[in-house]
């Protein structure tokens, strides 16, 4: 076979472009300074190949709607209630999972652990570019994984890695990490925009064309991307992020994207000595520790996919005699957090343009949905007249520029958790009196806006 020539290209990290010259900006993304030199192999044309047949190659036909066979996805349970609750249900047979996170925040300890459940339905081969055998056994022995029919290969030669599935035919591959696998057919070093691509599109092709379900966990760089091209997250089927920190006890499993279910859902786990251990009920978890007659402090409910979960926001606001006073917002989004002190101070009568602001999310928790807006200022109000609010009170509904207070979607599943976890008071928008199915215990308190909440509330 005759081999190609190589050549010197330049391919953008975040968006996978490819450019026979080095510029200071990215056509295709407009990123700067992201384009890397790299060697490839130009691949030869070839000659007497018909529109049907090339080579070897099977070409398939265009099809029409109907003509596709209406078959559905057959999934399997991995042992980890969390985990399949992110997934959409479980894993997907045939499919290619991403999970990235930063090192050591739990992706090697959740995968190793799956490993147990996933052995008992199949075969499963787990490589490794990171640890040897022995390594892995230990760490393996720690978590209390038993399995008979789970293989570990320490490669990083694709080539080798798919004689191993050839040789093995496992039901789950499990790759640690893609950033140190590369193929013989790229000269450029393992971790390269190009190696990281044609290794993701060989396994990709390996899950789709023998039905084998492939996790590949993928490190992040310093913005909390997967290292490598951008493309590389449009390749697989889902990518999931562990999130939390390597400092934390608890991490929070994100869905960034699935084909196979939603992007909303979240799992919730606990870091111990024997590894990780499901948070069935993410919201006692959340809501443990909190203190009594606090002000600054309230607990809203907030909709994680199907499932609703309480969180507290506490605010602090500190008089500040300098011109510029300081603003910081962590697990809210900052320009919201801006937007919700300016509606406070304008049309809720609180001078707080002299102070220092902070609001925070207990438990890392990152709350991207309006619904949080009215506890948000609930807590702000009670920390600049230092008043605080009641432990029993719960606050729900978004909060728009002249001070109203705006219904909410899934009310009732919210309520529903509010009344389960003991909270005596649930302070929400008036527009949602027609749909309530109002919880035995649980007193409801109907306002219009910010000032009726403060009244509401006692602040």
């Amino acid at each position: 076979m005759a081999k190609g020539k190589e050549k010197v290209v330049f391919f953008c990290s975040d968006c996978g472009n490819e450019t026979a010259k080095w510029d200071g900006q990215c056509r295709a993304c407009g990123a700067w300074n992201t384009l890397v030199e790299e060697t490839v192999v130009a691949k030869p044309k070839t000659k007497g190949k018909t529109a049907m047949t090339r080579g070897s190659e099977v070409i398939t036909r265009a099809k029409t709607l109907d003509e596709v066979e209406n078959v559905a996805e057959i999934r399997f349970d991995t042992g980890m209630g969390e985990l399949n609750r992110v997934l959409g249900g479980g894993a997907v047979r045939g499919s290619l999972v991403l999970i990235g996170g930063a090192p050591g925040v739990g992706k090697s300890t959740l995968m190793l652990q799956i490993c147990g459940q996933l052995s008992e339905f199949g075969r499963v081969l787990y490589v490794s570019g990171e640890e040897s055998q022995r390594q892995i056994k230990m760490r393996a022995e720690r978590l209390g994984v038993e399995a008979k029919d789970l293989f570990l290969l320490p490669e990083t030669n694709l080539e080798q890695i798919c004689d191993a599935v050839g040789e093995i035919k496992p039901d789950t591959l499990i790759v640690d990490s893609i950033q140190t696998l590369y193929t013989d057919e790229s000269p450029s070093v393992p971790g390269s925009v190009t190696q990281v691509k044609q290794c993701t599109m060989r396994l990709m092709n390996l899950a789709k064309g023998q039905g084998l379900t492939v996790f590949v966990i993928g490190h992040v760089n310093k913005e909390g991307d997967i290292a490598g091209p951008r493309v590389l997250e449009h390749m697989v089927d889902c990518v999931l992020y562990v999130e939390g920190g390597s400092n934390l006890s608890y991490k929070i499993l994100r869905a960034a994207k699935n084909r196979f279910g939603s992007t909303n859902e979240i799992g919730v786990f606990e870091m111990t000595g024997t590894g990780l251990r499901e948070v069935p009920n993410p919201s006692e978890l959340l809501l443990s520790g909190r203190p009594e007659n606090a002000p600054g402090t309230c607990v809203t409910s907030v909709m994680e996919g199907t499932r609703p979960v309480l969180a507290e926001i506490q605010a602090l606001l500190v008089p500040n005699p300098a011109k510029h006073p300081r603003r910081n917002a962590n697990g809210i989004d900052f320009g919201r957090a801006a937007l919700l002190l300016a509606v406070a101070e304008k049309r809720g009568g609180l001078a707080i343009g002299g102070c220092d602001a902070y609001i925070n999310v207990i438990g890392g928790l990152e709350i991207d949905e309006p619904a949080a807006d009215l506890a948000a200022i609930l807590a702000i109000a009670s920390s600049y007249r230092s008043k605080p609010i009641d432990s029993s009170v719960v606050a729900i509904g978004e909060v728009g520029l002249t001070g109203e207070i705006r219904t909410v979607t899934g009310i009732n599943q919210r309520l529903a958790e509010i009344a389960r976890l003991g909270f005596a008071r649930c302070v929400l928008p008036v527009q949602d009196q027609e749909k309530l199915v109002k919880p035995e215990g649980l007193r409801l308190t109907m306002v219009k806006t910010i000032r009726d909440a403060f009244m509401a509330v006692g602040i």
